[in-house]
């Protein structure tokens, strides 16, 4: 662990209680004896440390959870109304399906207020390609009556220079989350810098090690603070692939299976006829949800019998083929 002391890395005492005594006896000037004090004051300070909580008491601390439209009705519709909040969220394509435009327009959305698709928060931007453009932000900010300069001057974004950066800003981040003013955190892309800083079969088990503290931090954070997290991932092909495991042409996500666990919501993202892109949800825990929704003819969900939704790119964003 970088640094000497706990303030570095730990900014309360839920990311203490949330920390293994391995983790804990790295910091400078902690024994194995501190440490266990240290975990026995935070158990008597949080309540919540028993562990065990009933699901009634689970339910309640759900009906924070908020959701941000991707500015398609089509797509919001298969994902029951958005991307949620407290949970980690992955889309994945090849290249031109518009996963960096799905970004940049939730990066305005989620400003929005809720009955507008919005989660009246802040966004933070973890970019690894060099791919965000304020431009675009200004763009897509007028289509929905915001203005531009707001839009920008509401979205912290930092460049990631490689795997141990990335894994920094993130550390970073859970100092600002800790206001509560943000609601959306975007990483695009989610595995650009492990597959570059670690390359070749030999460094595989020590990428998806540091892969997996990464996303373990980034699902801890979603949960505490109340953030929407969403990942883009690249594509590798895969040609003896099983079509259940990969797509019809044989690609499958990067990260393998450490990533695949860690994402709560999965959306594949392909190219349809003409100008229009397809979304397909390829795992959520909702899917059972909205499979005993579609017989019920009140619910919300009962018009979009399939689990695909088509969308276009657009000069405002993600939009709907008819509204072009």
């Amino acid at each position: 662990m970088p640094g000497s002391n706990a303030s570095e890395d730990f900014d309360d005492d839920n990311s203490v209680h949330g920390a293994t005594r391995k983790t804990l006896l790295k910091i400078k000037g902690f024994s194995e004896v501190k440490v266990e004090k240290i975990k026995e004051a935070i158990q008597k300070c949080l309540p919540s440390t028993s562990g065990f909580i009933t699901a009634m008491e689970l339910g309640h601390q759900r009906k924070r959870v908020v959701k941000i439209s991707t500015g398609s009705k089509q797509f919001d519709s298969i994902l029951g109304g958005g991307f949620q909040s407290m949970s980690i969220s992955e889309v994945y394509g090849e290249f031109r399906c518009g996963k960096t435009q799905l970004s940049h327009t939730m990066s305005v959305i989620a400003q929005l207020p809720k009955d507008m698709g919005g989660a009246e928060g802040k966004v933070a931007y973890i970019d690894t390609e060099g791919t965000f453009r304020p431009e675009r932000i200004a763009q897509i900010a007028e289509r929905f009556g915001v203005d531009p300069d707001s839009a920008q001057e509401n979205i912290a974004y930092a460049r990631a220079l490689n795997s141990e950066h990335q894994l920094e800003l993130l550390n970073t981040l859970s100092k600002e989350f800790a206001s509560g003013e943000y609601r959306l955190l975007i990483i695009d892309s989610i595995m650009n810098c492990f597959r570059v800083d670690y390359c070749g079969r030999g460094e595989l088990a020590d990428r998806q090690q540091k892969l997996n503290q990464f996303l373990m931090k980034l699902a801890h954070m979603a949960e505490e603070f109340n953030v929407c997290v969403l990942m883009t991932n690249q594509v590798q092909s895969d040609p003896g692939a099983n079509a259940l495991f990969a797509g019809a042409d044989g690609r499958k996500p990067v990260g393998g299976h450490v990533l695949a666990h860690a994402s709560t919501t999965r959306v594949l993202l392909r190219k349809g006829r003409g100008d229009e892109r397809v979304a397909k949800i390829q795992d959520s825990p909702g899917l059972s949800t909205l499979a005993v929704f579609r017989n019920d003819p009140d619910s919300s969900f009962s018009d979009c019998p399939e689990r695909e939704a088509t969308y276009i790119i657009t000069n405002g964003g993600i939009s709907d083929p008819d509204k072009v």
